[in-house]
């Protein structure tokens, strides 16, 4: 069951950390890490310029501003975490030059987040800047932030997709933070498409089952940390929130919104409160996807009635566009999953690993790599089966190679 902590503003040192995205925004600059562009349509072009950017060698993060037809400040931010430098800056790493280096500065580091998590629970506090404005009722209009059409063929525009979800169980006080794709349908209308057997959905099939709507906040901005989180793996009944806090030492400071009652992170750019009504569900999609094809078929997915948006002043949209790959957060999950992937071979007793990279190529899930110091007959074959059926290797495992000790992984010249 989880904790929430209730913080007074006047004990400054105890608030906790808002997950502030401007905050974020003046490290990465200090790390000559982003680019401005100005005057890029939401139709398409912020898309395009984005997956073009993240196919450069140590690309920059790119911050839209001046969109057609949206006031100046309502902007978009990519390619967040798609460098060394920008990822160790998000986990609260010294930079780190490289993915080998990044990969091992993150190794057994979830091992020791996973426990130390119980002792943060996100800390309610009086007010944040996520306050600042709001719209609600018959002003509710998902259509007033620049949300991008990212792919052509897409369904719709999506103003999720770099967003954190957070919902409630029903019949506890778990609090899930996962992220799920969010498509604009109108002014006060969006889809949520949830994958069966993530825990958002296991959730959401709970109300259903009840008949009683499910309470739902997206969060479209925050530190990208939020992000990163909110898309591993975290175990069953953990709170994202707690992980983070362990993270950094300190709680998330959170506010509640005043719909639903969910803790929101105090310093979010924009985030939308309401419910999804039992079996309310509506075609979504098609929308490109992160290994770089539309589905087969458009789908279904339920829908969220909003009925309050909070946003800053001057709000940006955290967008992490997938595409084929390398797209925009293909780098983040590749580092993320080589360091688990590395962690559970260890454990479960294979020796000499040397190496190991979720392929980018494979949306760091589809093609993976391990350079072992080959021991005894079978050793690469017990590493090349428990690396691809543990449980960060089995979703979306497609294939595993294993190599000798002088092979780099992540050069697929030396590896082929």
């Amino acid at each position: 069951m989880e904790r929430v902590r209730t913080i007074s503003a006047t004990k400054k040192e105890s608030v906790g950390n808002p997950l502030d995205l401007r905050r974020w925004l003046d490290t990465v600059g200090g790390l000559n890490e982003i680019r401005f562009v100005n005057g890029a349509d939401w139709n398409l072009e912020i898309g395009a310029i984005s997956e073009l950017n993240v196919k450069r060698e140590n690309c920059h993060a790119l911050l839209f501003d001046q969109i057609p037809g949206y006031p100046k400040g309502y902007r978009v931010l990519t390619c967040s975490t798609s460098t060394p430098a920008r990822l160790a800056a998000t986990l609260r790493f010294d930079v780190e030059p490289t993915h080998a280096n990044l990969v091992q500065a993150l190794r057994w580091r979830p091992r020791q987040w996973e426990p130390e998590s119980g002792h943060f629970p996100p800390a309610f506090v009086p007010s944040g800047a996520v306050l600042q404005n709001q719209q609600s009722g018959a002003d509710v209009d998902l259509l007033s932030f620049p949300a991008p059409l990212w792919h052509e063929k897409d369904g719709g525009r999506y103003i999720g997709t770099g967003c954190a979800v957070v919902t409630k169980d029903f019949d506890s006080d778990w609090i899930n933070v996962g992220t799920y794709r969010v498509m604009v349908h109108d002014r006060n209308r969006a889809g949520l498409d949830m994958v069966p057997g993530k825990h958002g959905h296991i959730q959401y099939q709970k109300y259903m089952k009840a008949g009683r709507p499910f309470p739902v906040a997206i969060v479209i901005g925050a530190d990208p940390l939020l992000f990163t989180i909110s898309g591993i793996e975290v175990p069953f009944g953990m709170c994202e929130y707690n992980y983070i806090g362990a993270i950094l030492g300190e709680p998330v400071a959170v506010v509640p919104g005043s719909v639903t009652g969910l803790p929101i992170p105090a310093a979010a750019e924009i985030v939308l409160e309401g419910w999804c009504l039992p079996d309310e569900v509506r075609e979504e999609g098609q929308f490109g996807e992160f290994h770089g094809y539309y589905p087969a078929r458009k789908g279904t997915a339920p829908i969220v009635r909003v009925e309050r948006i909070y946003f800053r002043n001057d709000p940006i949209i955290m967008g992490a566009p997938p595409a084929k790959p390398p797209n925009d957060y293909s780098y983040s999950k590749a580092v993320m999953r080589s360091a688990l992937l590395y962690d559970a071979l260890v454990t479960a007793g294979v020796p000499d690993v040397k190496a190991i990279w979720a392929h980018e190529v494979g949306g760091a899930r589809m093609l993976t790599v391990m350079s072992i110091k080959q021991r005894y007959a079978g050793h690469s074959r017990q590493a090349g089966h428990i690396v691809s059926q543990c449980g960060v290797g089995a979703y979306l495992g497609r294939y595993t190679i294993v190599v000798d000790e002088d092979i780099d992984p992540a050069n697929l010249q030396e590896v082929m």
